[in-house]
């Protein structure tokens, strides 16, 4: 049976008197894409540098395509994409990219990514006058010219707008099905709901949940509507059918769900409605909808800043 791509195990990872990484243990599989979230402090951003070799271990062990981080093999096979930096202030965009991929045997042609990523009128571009946008679709078509067979992307649309994020989205999917494995951080839960394959998210150095996401965010519909603060939800819940549950979340939001295996129906939504008119309550934007990605998120790892 072949190895996953990436496989972390009891990852420790500590600065000074802080544990960041607190005995991770994750995998991703080959040829898909694995989301790894978190919220700012939970550790995912040491976990990745040691992942990519950047930082070492003070506990547990890491394989990346079956072999230690830090082996220089694997440098032709995996592809890094990074936030900042790296990258000559004074080189061209399309000079950069043709050296990158004269590191690999077998590249993607260069021109033809910066053709896809619209990079094609910023080839002679210094980088430095690359706006901030432009950097990072150059970032993301370095991490995969050298067709690797494990790819990093730290936050691959960040500050990009809707037509360059629905690009980078296609790159990633045909990455997949070229049998590129990816593992993808970000702060952009439609991005990861979108193309994930597996989302494992991570808070205070450990897992607290993995799945895929339509089995994180569930089958199950909710009644959401926006009301004035404060509602007396345990009388709401008196009218609902038993089994019923119903919640204010955040201020002025409400969230009502049905019995397990009937759900959001006629009847349910009939009784909301009833019950915010006898209470002189507007219900606006009501909806019926499944739980997000980012639902799911805010409940596992809560919504105070960090």
């Amino acid at each position: 049976m072949e190895s996953p791509a990436l496989e972390v195990v009891d990852l420790v990872k500590r600065y000074s008197r802080v544990t960041a990484v607190d005995g991770l243990t994750l995998a991703a599989g080959r040829g898909a894409v694995t989301a790894i979230l978190g919220p700012n402090g939970a550790g995912k951003t040491s976990a990745i540098e040691i992942c990519e070799g950047f930082r070492r271990a003070d506990g547990g062990t890491v394989r990346v395509l079956g072999l230690e981080p830090s082996r220089p093999e694997l440098r032709a096979r995996v592809g890094v994409m990074l936030q900042a930096g790296g990258v000559p202030p004074a080189m061209r965009a399309g000079e950069w990219l043709r050296l990158v991929s004269r590191f690999s045997a077998s590249p993607l042609p260069p021109q033809a990514l910066l053709d896809r990523l619209g990079l094609t009128r910023q080839a002679r571009t210094p980088y430095r006058r690359l706006s901030g946008g432009e950097q990072q679709r150059l970032s993301l078509a370095a991490a995969v010219v050298g067709r690797p067979e494990l790819v990093f992307l730290d936050e691959p649309t960040a500050g990009l707008d809707p037509q360059a994020r629905h690009a980078c989205w296609q790159l990633v999917r045909d990455l997949r099905a070229a049998g590129v494995s990816v593992v993808l951080t970000t702060h952009h839960m439609e991005e990861a709901e979108r193309l994930a394959d597996r989302v494992v998210i991570i808070d205070r150095g450990r897992v607290v949940a993995e799945d895929t996401p339509a089995a994180l965010t569930g089958a199950e519909r909710q009644l959401r509507f926006r009301a004035r603060p404060g509602l007396n939800l345990d009388e709401l819940l008196n009218a609902l059918p038993g089994g019923s549950a119903a919640k204010e979340s955040p201020s002025g939001h409400y969230i009502i769900e049905g019995p397990a295996r009937v759900g959001v129906g006629p009847e349910l939504l009939a009784t909301v409605t009833a019950w915010c008119a006898a209470e002189g309550v507007t219900a606006d934007d009501l909806s019926i909808e499944r739980r997000t990605l980012e639902d799911v998120f805010l409940e596992l790892t809560g919504r105070e800043l960090r």
